[in-house]
Order: C-alpha cells, then structure tokens, then sequence
C-alpha cells in the first residue's frame, strides 16, 4: 500500500511538471510568434516596396501632389491629413476619456458604475462602418451649418468620430488600472487630511500612471490604424494640411488610400508599390509610438520603484 500510494505520488509530481513543462513552452512559443509574425509583416511589406525606389526618387515622394494618374506620387498630403486628425482625435478623447475614467473608477455609484462599464465596452465594438455611416448621415450636415462651411465631410468631422472610437478604450483600459490602485494608498491620503479629489489627482492618477499611459497610446493607435470611418467622413482630398484651419476642409489619410485604391491597381505596377510603401510608412509610425510607449512606462515603473525603495 505504502509503495503504491509513493509511486501515486511520484506520478502526479510527474505529470504536473509535464503540464508545467507544456504550458510554459506554449506560452515562450506565443511569445516568439508574434515577434516572428511582426518580422514576417515588415519584410512583406519591405519585399513590395523596394520596387518603388527603383522607379520614383525619395524626394518625388516626399512633395506635395498625390495624383498616381499622372505619376504624381507625393505621399505628404497623406502623411499631414493622418497626422492631423489624430492629432484632433487625440485632443478630444484623452481627457474625455481619462476623466470618464476616474467618475466610473472613483465617484459613480456601485449601482451606476456596475451600468456605465458594460455600456463603454459595447460602445466600443460598434464596428467603424457604422460610425462612418452615422458620421455621413448625422454629424456631417450639422457640421457643414453650425460652421458655415461648404461640405461636412472634413477633418474635423473625422477627428470626432475617432475621438469616439477611442474614449470606449481609453476608459476601459484607464479605469482597470484606477481601479487596481491599492485602497491603502487613498486610506492613507485621505488620513492625512487630503479631500477627495486631492486624493484622485494627487494619489491615485499617479499610481496608476503606466496604465493610463497604456490607455492613451491603445486609443492613439487605434485612431492612427482606423480606416473606414475617415474614408467615408473626411472627404478624401489629398491636399496638405498646413495648420489648424486645414481641420476644417476635406482631407485624406494613408490608410483611407490604401482602402479606397488597393483594389483598382494592377498587380505589380507602380502604383501598387507605392501603396505598399505608404503601408510601410504606417508600420514605422506605430512601432515608433509602441516603442515611445514602452520607453515611457519603462522610466514610469522604475521611478516607481526607487520611490517605493
């Protein structure tokens, strides 16, 4: 009985280091894979673009026309009409969504809250064509009369319905961490004769700076990859954008070209390969703000750390 109730034993000590063991190697297998599919990504998209440089000059492609009829390929209209409705996006929906964050986290109700986040996280899968759909049918019209402007489908109606799209993550993803801030802290501030909202912005947004960082970049990233909703309200003019007057005309983005041409072109023409290119353009631009993003939380949890030290 005693020597099978070891050899029992020696079984389970067995098989659990063989569930471990195949756990641990799926998990590093994930890990490697997508690293592998990112490199894979990038040399695709290396593969389709090199052809261009052999056709058009880099300062061809840097000028101010895109007009591929006539080999016009000036891929900095693109570039300023990405960049400045993010950058609109960005101004609304960040603290929007950073201090819809803190009322759900700190100030609702149980009651309210437990309605509020369940309805911010099905906000945020309402598909974009819809939102586009919406932002055509409703935004644009009281756009173009509140602003006197000629036609409501502009930049500024673009930067809204992203700012839109990106709240529902921003808050999701900034209300996890407020809420994971440890209650001793706000005990503690309050103790001390801090009011409540000292407490909020002197204590808990602080502490829970790395994912409130994660929240703003995951709502910056996903304005920048959006498509659909800025190729239907944005009027798609590749036109520079010179200032902050140029959110009040139509404009076009890199990712709306893509959309809107990719399946006109013939495969393997010039064409092709500078949508390539400009798909390579996006994915240098979001590895750089993932890596900013990460330098930025990096810095943030060891200032932490040597403060808690």
């Amino acid at each position: 009985m005693t020597k099978f109730a070891n050899m029992k034993i020696i079984f389970n000590i067995k098989y659990r280091q063989l569930l471990e063991f195949i756990v641990e190697s799926m998990i590093r297998i994930s890990g490697y894979s997508a690293v592998l599919f990112v490199f894979l990504i990038f040399v695709f998209l290396m593969q389709e673009s090199l052809p261009t440089f052999a056709d058009v000059r880099v300062g061809d492609l840097w000028n101010q026309r895109w007009y591929p009829i006539e080999n016009y390929f000036g891929i900095l209209p693109l570039l300023s009409g990405s960049l400045i409705i993010t950058l609109g996006a960005a101004i609304v929906s960040i603290p929007l969504g950073i201090m819809t964050a803190i009322f759900i986290a700190e100030i609702a109700p149980r009651w309210l809250r437990e309605i509020l986040k369940p309805l911010v996280e099905i906000l945020g899968g309402v598909p974009s064509v819809v939102l586009g759909f919406l932002g055509i049918t409703v935004l644009a019209p009281i756009v173009r009369e509140e602003l006197y402007l000629p036609t409501g489908l502009t930049a500024f109606t673009g930067a809204i319905l992203l700012a839109g799209m990106a709240i529902p993550t921003i808050v999701s993803v900034a209300e996890d961490a407020l809420d994971a801030v440890p209650k001793e802290y706000k005990d503690a501030a309050l103790a001390i004769g801090a009011t409540r909202w000292q407490t909020i912005w002197r204590v808990t947004l602080p502490a829970a700076r790395s994912g409130v960082l994660t929240a703003i970049m995951l709502g910056i990233g996903r304005a920048i990859g959006e498509t659909m909703t800025v190729m239907m309200v944005t009027g798609n003019a590749p036109q520079m954008a010179s200032g902050i007057g140029s959110l009040f005309v139509s404009l076009r983005t890199m990712t709306a070209t893509i959309a809107a041409e990719m399946g006109e072109v013939a495969n393997g023409s010039l064409h092709y390969h500078v949508l390539f290119s400009i798909g390579l353009v996006l994915f240098i631009i979001s590895f750089i703000v993932n890596i900013s993003a990460s330098a930025v939380l990096f810095r943030s949890r060891k200032r932490t750390e040597r403060l808690l030290s």
